[in-house]
């Protein structure tokens, strides 16, 4: 199936997902190195099936999901959402992965994250966009903090991996 160059950047694009996404999802999912920052994908079982169940769910109630696609080579590099969202208060919570490793540190993470706020902002007319991100995942720390996102508070000891403690940052954007 294809993609579709919903919101274009620089250096990726951002498509909904076709279902054949959701085999790269279950091994970026079930690859500790990808999974650990991101939370409780690492500690979740994550078959093909269960890949192919959950993105088809996001997909039958138009969640707001995206592919993260190379605009080079239309290889799909990651995912991002938008979740938790509240109209009335027009906030919402932010996810992003870059899961094909060849692409980390190479700038397109800020890229996918300009284009997704775009998108909240101006399209669902969202006033504010927060995150959680674990302390140890510099990396996003700082495409986070290159957006425009700030520090908000921490959640002191929030994650036990392997007997160490680690905190969570809480950041946010304003439109």
């Amino acid at each position: 199936m294809p993609h579709y160059r919903k919101l274009i950047g620089t250096k990726c694009y951002l498509s909904p997902p076709s279902p054949e996404d959701a085999e790269l999802w279950a091994n970026w999912d079930n690859d500790l190195e990808v999974a650990i920052p991101l939370g409780d994908e690492a500690y979740l079982s994550l078959s093909l099936e269960s890949e192919q169940n959950h993105l088809a769910e996001d997909l039958r109630l138009q969640r707001p999901i995206f592919s993260i696609v190379d605009l080079a080579n239309d290889q799909v590099i990651g995912r991002c959402v938008l979740f938790a969202i509240d109209q009335l208060n027009r906030r919402a919570m932010l996810g992003i992965v870059i899961g094909e490793k060849s692409y980390w540190s190479r700038g397109y993470g800020q890229d996918a994250l300009r284009l997704l706020l775009d998108y909240g902002f101006n399209l669902l007319n969202l006033n504010a966009v927060s995150l959680g991100v674990f302390t140890f995942n510099e990396r996003a720390i700082q495409a986070y903090r290159k957006v425009g996102f700030r520090d908000v508070g921490l959640q002191r000891q929030a994650r036990i991996i392997a007997g160490r403690k680690y905190d969570v940052l809480l950041m946010d954007i304003l439109a």
